[in-house]
C-alpha cells in the first residue's frame, strides 16, 4: 500500500515536472533576469516580484529580479534594449516607455524598435493626495481652492517629466487650475515632504500611495479609472467627484529585446495570462492598488503606441522641455 502511494507521488511529481518544462526547446534552461528600472520596495517592484515569483513556480526555473533604478527608468530600459534577444533578459516595463522619448533629448534606445511586447500585466490608478492640513475634503473642493488661490498650491513629484508630474499637468489643464510643480529626486522624497507639509498635494500611483493613505498620513481625494479601488472603497473616482476628462493610469508589462524568438514570447505571454487569472493574483494585485489586464502581445504593443501618442500631446501642451 505504502509502495503504491509512493509510486503515485513520484508519478505526480514527474507530471508536474513535465508541465513545468513546457517552453520551446525546454526554455528556460537557465535563470531568467527580469530588470525592474526602479529601486527595491516600491509599488512597481512589489508587483514585479509577485509575478516573477509565480513564473518561477510555474516553470520550475529561476526568474530573478534585477533592480536597475535611475534616470527616470532609462538605465534599466537601456540595459535590456542592449541585451541578447534570447529570452533570458526581460524588462518589467512601465508607463515611462510612453513618456521618456518626449522628455529626454538623446535616449540610447528606441521603444518601438528595441523592444518586443510580451504581456500587459496590470494597470493602477493615480491618486490625488493632499496633506491633512490642507482645508479640502474632496476633489471638487481642491479645484475650488486651487482656483481661489492660483499658483499657491504646490504638488510634489518624483521628478520633471515623470508620469506623476505629467498627471499634475494634465489635471491642471483639465480643471483650469494653476499649480506649482515641485520636482524631487524620487517619489519617496516627495511623499516625505507631503507628509511633513512642505508640499500640499501630490499625484501618486496607487501602489506607492496606499500604505500612507491607510496609515492616515495623507488624505486621498479621488482616483483615476472607471471604478473605485477595492482597498480604498471610500475614495471616489474623479468622474464620481464631478471631474470628467481626467485619467492618468500607471501601467506595467513584460517586454523583451527585439528579435527574441516568437515561441518564447508566446510561451511567456501564455504563462502570464494564466497567472493573471489566478484568484490569488487578483487578490494580491488589488492589495497593491493594481488590476490585472492581460491580452496578446500585439494588443500590448498597440496600447504602448496609443499611450505614447497621448502623453506626447500632454508633454507638448505643458511645454515640458527635454532634459
Amino acid at each position: 500500500m505504502h509502495t503504491l502511494k509512493g509510486l503515485a507521488a513520484v508519478l505526480a511529481l514527474a507530471c508536474t515536472g513535465a508541465a513545468m518544462a513546457a517552453g520551446p526547446g525546454g526554455y528556460p534552461t537557465k535563470p531568467v533576469t527580469v530588470v525592474v528600472p526602479f529601486a527595491p520596495g516600491g509599488g512597481s517592484d512589489n508587483i514585479a516580484r509577485y509575478v516573477v515569483s509565480r513564473l518561477s513556480e510555474r516553470t520550475g526555473a529561476s526568474f530573478i529580479i534585477d533592480n536597475k533604478p535611475g534616470a527616470g527608468t532609462n538605465i534599466g530600459n537601456e540595459f535590456v534594449s542592449r541585451a541578447a534577444a534570447d529570452g533570458y533578459t526581460l524588462l518589467f516595463g512601465q508607463v515611462t516607455l510612453a513618456i521618456n522619448p518626449y522628455v529626454y533629448k538623446a535616449l540610447k534606445y528606441n521603444v518601438q524598435k528595441n523592444f518586443t511586447p510580451i504581456a500587459h500585466i496590470a494597470d493602477s490608478p493615480t491618486v490625488l493626495i493632499v496633506t491633512p492640513a490642507l482645508p479640502v475634503k474632496s476633489a471638487k473642493e481642491f479645484v475650488s481652492y486651487a482656483k481661489a488661490h492660483p499658483e499657491t498650491i504646490n504638488y510634489g513629484s518624483g521628478g520633471k517629466g515623470t508620469s506623476v508630474h505629467l498627471a499634475g499637468e494634465l489635471f491642471a489643464a483639465t480643471t483650469g487650475t494653476k499649480m506649482v510643480h515641485v520636482p524631487y529626486r524620487g517619489s519617496a522624497l516627495a511623499m516625505t515632504d507631503l507628509i511633513g507639509g512642505q508640499v500640499q498635494s501630490m499625484f501618486d500611483t496607487a501602489p506607492s500611495a496606499l500604505g500612507h493613505i491607510k496609515g492616515g498620513k495623507v488624505r486621498a481625494l479621488a482616483v483615476t479609472g472607471a471604478k473605485r479601488l477595492p482597498d480604498l472603497p471610500d475614495v471616489p473616482t474623479f468622474a464620481e467627484a464631478g471631474i470628467t476628462g481626467f485619467d492618468a493610469p500607471a501601467w506595467y508589462g513584460l517586454l523583451a529585446p527585439t528579435g527574441t524568438p516568437a515561441p518564447i514570447v508566446q510561451f511567456l505571454n501564455a504563462e502570464v495570462e494564466q497567472i493573471l487569472k489566478e484568484p490569488a493574483t487578483r487578490q494580491r494585485l488589488a492589495q497593491l492598488g493594481a488590476e490585472p489586464v492581460g491580452g496578446p502581445p500585439q494588443d500590448f504593443g498597440k496600447f504602448i503606441q496609443t499611450e505614447s501618442e497621448r502623453w506626447s500631446s500632454v508633454i507638448r501642451a505643458a511645454n515640458v522641455t527635454p532634459e
